[in-house]
């Protein structure tokens, strides 16, 4: 009778801090959405949605992962960009410069002035773009040809300037928050939100395009199996591991003795997560975006013309080059993430080696080539995944709200989130487990 007491009070217990957790996330989606439709001053809010939808490219992208709040020039039309390419750039600098390596190993303390360093960067990076898109904006006519913006001028520009960059800084900010008192990482379930937001919409159209005769039957059937293969081939990939074998020498502790113990080094076999698929997708985007929107419209010369065509999704060239970016950005940021022969030095410092492999430096060549290896292999499935969507566009001309890159950050944030419930429950167990233990020995 008391052990079950002690099962329901330890349930109960969980439930409820993994419950307000849970609850804390779904508060911050939901302010998250509703800042979403808090429009910046100045904007003519049907001529900027008809704009867009004009546009497409770079600015489609971003406006799906800021959930629609571009097309409404939100003051959370930046969304969270600015803020991971500031954490990418600090991460880099980590990397190269001394002073910044020397900072990630003073541990509590470094990590908060890198955390400030980001935080600044988010706020250049942000004023940066928002000064570039009020300024654009204000030359821009919809294609009925009303004006985007009421009363271009230093004022628009002052309050897009500040209204998107504290935009930006409270997402930043909201972030942080699901992180310390929710449940998963924070900025990628505001992705999330701001992808899985639009889906509805985009369920509906396809249906409404069924149901007019617009697209077959069979073509919304196998969309959604491919949708599912991909998924579960994302799910497979995310998961997979290359194990090391790893051995511990025998240690004497006093009258005893412990002996060889074996444990394993595991190795993702895509290191970068997601990252490589969006820089991608940026710098790829960018140059046919900066054309149309400072180019002259239609006025523009052939020749820019001409590259900005080839550079379209579904061109030869753009599929190419996105594929070979994906592979660079790839292995690069893995190099950022992951240091082989930092890796070897820990193992050698707890009295750790690879069966076969010398400890120290030559340790580090060996993970060094198989890190290599795997990431090749990464690299390779992240281009199968993003491009897949691209030829099913082309192929059979429907309407494929889920690219691969976003298809690829929805399953991963799942993914994660669910580990970390997981872990909750599990942390939770063991606590249950230790306090009747200790009841039972006294």
């Amino acid at each position: 009778m008391a052990a079950q007491q002690g099962n329901m009070l330890g349930s109960l217990g969980k439930l409820t801090e993994l419950r307000q957790r849970i609850f804390f996330v779904i508060g911050a989606l939901v302010v998250f959405r509703l800042g979403s439709f808090i429009p910046v001053p100045g904007v003519n809010p049907d001529a900027m949605s008809n704009f867009l939808n004009s546009q497409g490219g770079l600015l489609d992208m971003f406006n799906m992962f800021s959930g629609g709040a571009l097309s409404r020039f939100s003051v959370f039309a930046l969304g969270v960009v600015p803020y991971i390419s500031a954490s990418i750039v600090v991460q880099m600098m980590g990397s190269v410069l001394p002073s910044f390596a020397q900072m990630k190993k003073e541990g509590q303390a470094g990590q908060r002035k890198m955390t400030m360093y980001t935080r600044f960067g988010t706020v250049a990076l942000a004023a940066f773009q928002a000064f570039g898109v009020a300024m654009a904006l204000q030359k821009q006519v919809a294609a009925g040809g009303a004006p985007v913006v009421y009363m271009p001028g230093p004022g628009f520009v002052l309050a897009s300037v500040v209204g998107l960059t504290a935009g930006t800084m409270f997402l930043m900010w909201l972030g942080e928050q699901i992180t310390e008192r929710g449940v998963g990482n924070g900025i990628s379930l505001l992705i999330f939100a701001g992808i899985v937001a639009g889906l509805p919409g985009a369920v509906v159209h396809t249906l409404t395009m069924a149901n007019n005769g617009e697209l077959s039957v069979l073509k919304v059937l196998m969309v959604i199996a491919v949708v599912l293969v991909v998924t579960a081939f994302v799910v497979y990939m995310e998961r997979a591991q290359r194990r090391i074998t790893v051995n511990y020498a025998r240690k004497s502790g006093g009258q005893r003795a412990y002996q060889n113990q074996t444990s394993h080094l595991p190795l993702k076999i895509n290191m970068s997560g997601v990252i490589p698929p969006i820089f991608a997708s940026s710098l790829i985007m960018f140059p046919a975006t900066a054309a149309t929107w400072f180019g002259g419209g239609a006025h523009q010369p052939r020749w820019l013309q001409t590259i900005t065509q080839a550079l379209s999704p579904g061109e030869a060239l753009h599929d190419v080059l996105y594929a070979a970016l994906i592979i660079i950005f790839a292995f690069f940021y893995t190099a950022i993430v992951f240091n082989s022969q930092e890796t070897a030095d820990n193992l050698k410092r707890s009295g750790a080696l690879i069966p076969g492999i010398r400890p120290g430096r030559a340790t580090g060549q060996y993970i060094d080539g198989v890190m290599t290896r795997l990431t090749g292999v990464g690299a390779l499935y992240l281009v199968a995944v993003c491009l897949v969507p691209t030829f099913l566009q082309k192929a059979w001309n429907v309407p494929f709200y889920f690219g691969g890159t976003s298809l690829l950050i929805v399953v991963v944030v799942v993914m994660d989130f669910t580990a970390q419930v997981q872990a909750h429950l599990t942390s939770h167990q063991y606590e249950s487990l230790l306090k009747k233990a200790n009841l039972r020995r006294r």
